[in-house]
C-alpha cells in the first residue's frame, strides 16, 4: 500500500502541477471540480507556482508539493530495491552507476556502486529493471540545460567534513541553488508519506517507518524467496552473516510451513506420488520432449517440462550441445553475426548492437566447444616397441 501511495501521489502532484502552470492567474485549474485556481503570485515567488483553494483561500504551493510527493517516491523505491543504508543513499552519484560485461556471453550489465560506510568497503549491486527505471526517471529529472546533473557540495554528519561538489542523485532544488538531501530531510519525506497512506500497526497506532526499516525488508524478502544467506550478507555489506540473519523476520506463518515440512521429510524419503503410473498424456508428453531435443546446430540439454529461457535462439544457450558435423553451418552463423555487426555499427543502429554482440558470443563459444571436443577425442598411439628374442 506504502508503494502504490506514494507512486499515486507522484503522479497526482505531477498532473496537478502541469494543469496550473498552462493555467492563467486568477483562472480555475481544470480537473479540480472547481476547487483550486490559479493564484497571482508575487513576483518574489520565482520559479514556484501557486494554487489557491476555493473554498478556504488557503494557499498551496504545487511545486514544493510535486517536488516533496517524487522524492518520497525516490528514496522509497531505491530503499527497498537495494537494501543500502541511508547514508549510502544520499551518497549516490550518477558515476554510482556503471556496467559488467559477462565473461561467458558478452552481454552487459548495469551495476550501482555503493560507496564505503559503515565496513569501508565498496559494494556493487546488481540493478533490476524496476531500480533502473527509478534511476533514469531521477537523472531525467536532474539533467540540467547542458545535459549534465549538477555538482553539489554535500556534508557528512559523522566525518563532520564537507565533501567536494558530485553530482548527487538525491538534491533538489532550494531558491535558485541545488542543494543536497540531508538525513533530517529523508526522514520528513517519509513521514508525510506515511500519513497520506493511512496505515497503522496491530495497535491502530500511526504506522512508523524508518530507511533501515526497508533494508530489513529486503532482506527477509530475498532470503524467503531463496538468495542464500551469505549471498544476502554481500549485497547488505555485513562483516558478519549473524548481523545479516538478524535482519531477517521470521514470520509465525513461515515457522509452521517449515516445521510441517521437517515433519512430512522424517515421515517418507519419497512421496508416493512419485510412484504413481503416468497417464498416457503424460508419457506421450515425456517421449515429446525427446524428439523436439534436435535443432539445427545440436541437441537441446534442456530438462524435461522446463521452459526455454532464450525464446530458442539457441546459439545464445548454454544448454545447447553443438553437433560437430554441424562446424560449417556455425561458421557461417558467426560470419553472418560478423556481417551484421559491421552493418549495424555502420548504421548507426545502436539498440541492435547489444544483442548482436551476444549472439556472436554465443556463436564463438559453441565452436570453441566443437574444437575443445574435437581435440579431447584424438588418442596418440605411441609406435611399437620390437623385441629381439635370445
Amino acid at each position: 500500500m506504502l508503494i502504490e501511495t506514494v507512486d499515486r501521489r507522484r503522479r497526482t502532484a505531477a498532473e496537478l502541477l502541469a494543469a496550473a502552470e498552462h493555467t492563467r492567474p486568477g483562472d480555475l485549474i481544470p480537473d479540480t471540480a472547481g476547487t483550486l485556481r490559479r493564484a497571482v503570485a508575487p513576483k518574489t515567488a520565482g520559479h514556484l507556482t501557486w494554487a489557491e483553494e476555493t473554498s478556504t483561500g488557503r494557499r498551496r504551493s504545487l511545486t514544493f508539493e510535486e517536488t516533496e510527493a517524487f522524492w518520497a517516491f525516490a528514496a522509497i523505491e531505491v530503499l527497498r530495491l537495494t537494501g543500502i543504508r541511508n547514508e549510502e543513499l544520499l551518497e549516490l552519484t550518477h558515476h554510482s552507476i556503471t556496467e559488467y560485461r559477462l565473461p561467458s556471453t558478452g552481454e552487459v550489465v548495469p551495476l550501482l556502486q555503493v560507496a564505503p560506510c559503515k565496513t569501508d568497503s565498496e559494494r556493487l549491486l546488481l540493478v533490476s529493471q524496476e531500480l533502473a527505471d527509478v534511476l533514469s526517471t531521477i537523472i531525467r529529472r536532474l539533467r540540467g540545460g547542458n545535459g549534465a546533473i549538477p555538482l553539489v557540495a554535500s556534508y557528512d554528519v559523522h566525518e563532520r567534513v564537507w565533501n567536494p561538489p558530485m553530482p548527487l542523485l538525491f538534491q533538489r532544488d532550494i531558491g535558485t541553488e541545488h542543494r543536497a538531501f540531508a538525513p533530517t530531510a529523508l526522514r520528513k519525506l517519509l513521514i508525510n508519506a506515511l500519513a497520506v497512506t493511512c496505515l497503522t500497526d496491530a495497535g491502530g497506532e500511526p504506522l512508523v517507518f524508518f530507511p533501515y526499516d526497508f533494508r530489513r525488508i529486503f532482506v527477509t524478502d530475498a532470503i524467503m524467496n531463496g538468495l542464500p544467506p551469505h549471498i544476502a550478507q554481500v549485497i547488505c555489506g555485513h562483516r558478519s552473516l549473524d548481523t545479516t540473519m538478524g535482519y531477517k523476520a521470521i514470520y509465525p506463518a513461515e515457522t509452521i510451513e517449515a516445521h510441517r515440512a521437517f515433519i512430512a521429510r522424517r515421515r517418507a524419503t519419497r512421496p508416493s506420488e512419485e510412484y504413481r503410473t503416468p497417464t498416457e498424456e503424460e508419457w506421450d508428453a515425456f517421449l515429446a520432449h525427446f524428439e523436439k531435443r534436435k535443432v539445427s546446430i545440436g541437441t537441446c540439454a534442456r530438462a524435461f517440462s522446463s521452459p526455454c529461457v532464450h525464446e530458442h535462439a539457441c546459439v545464445r544457450c548454454s544448454l545447447l550441445r553443438p553437433d560437430p558435423a554441424q562446424l560449417g553451418r556455425l561458421e557461417e552463423i558467426r560470419d553472418n553475426l560478423i556481417a551484421r555487426m559491421a552493418e549495424v555499427e555502420r548504421e548507426g543502429w545502436l539498440g541492435e548492437v547489444e544483442g548482436v554482440r551476444v549472439s556472436l558470443a554465443g556463436a564463438e563459444d559453441k565452436l570453441a566447444q566443437i574444437t575443445r571436443r574435437a581435440a579431447s577425442a584424438l588418442v596418440t598411439l605411441a609406435m611399437p616397441t620390437l623385441r629381439t628374442e635370445p
